[in-house]
């Protein structure tokens, strides 16, 4: 019969070599201090450095809304002044036509002729204010092609000129950078009638 190993029982004096390998086991059965609290460690490093980014992010989230909202109110404040002074530059060109209107009126006794050379001042006046502030008149002519995003049309006329073309202009338009103010007011051409 032999005789079993039983880790309990002592089996008598062992050699060099069994209490090396019992050493061993011992070790590798005892987890080492040092192996436990380094995944535990690198854990907790992580997470403070990760709390430190998401800390970060939020400051730089804060500072970028506070920023657009400085940007959202001074728009709104360039808006509103816009609004406020952006017919100045017209008014101050408006200012000398009136001032030659109020002269001519002034005057009692004038000709005619002088009356009508201070008007037509004025009116230089007045068409170099409109120059100035980018304000153009339409003013289409007969046979030009009817265009409905600058003419209003009145009525269709039998005309001399080509179907679909301004026959006559009743009032001017104008235009004011590129955006209508007032259509001209048009007949269209139905033909030679």
């Amino acid at each position: 019969m032999t005789q079993e190993f039983d880790p309990n029982k002592n089996q008598g004096p062992k050699t060099d070599n069994e209490e090396t390998t019992q050493a061993e086991v011992a070790d590798t059965e005892q987890p080492d201090q040092d192996a436990v609290n380094t995944p535990t460690d690198d854990l907790e490093a992580k997470y403070t450095e990760l709390e430190a980014k998401v800390s970060q992010y939020h400051d730089q989230l804060l500072r970028a809304h506070a920023e657009m909202e400085n940007v959202r109110r001074r728009a709104q404040d360039d808006v509103s002044k816009a609004r406020k002074f952006g017919t100045e530059s017209f008014a101050e060109s408006l200012v000398p036509v009136r001032d030659s209107l109020e002269a001519a009126l002034a005057l009692e006794d004038q000709s005619f002729e002088s009356l009508r050379e201070g008007l037509e001042t004025t009116l230089r006046q007045l068409t170099a204010a409109f120059d100035r502030n980018n304000l153009k008149e339409v003013a289409p002519v007969a046979g030009d092609k009817f265009d409905p995003h600058v003419h209003q049309a009145i009525s269709t006329v039998p005309a001399e000129v080509p179907s679909g073309t301004v026959a006559t202009t009743l009032q001017k338009g104008y235009t004011i950078a590129d955006r209508v103010l007032r259509p001209a007011l048009v007949t269209v051409s139905a033909g030679q009638g």
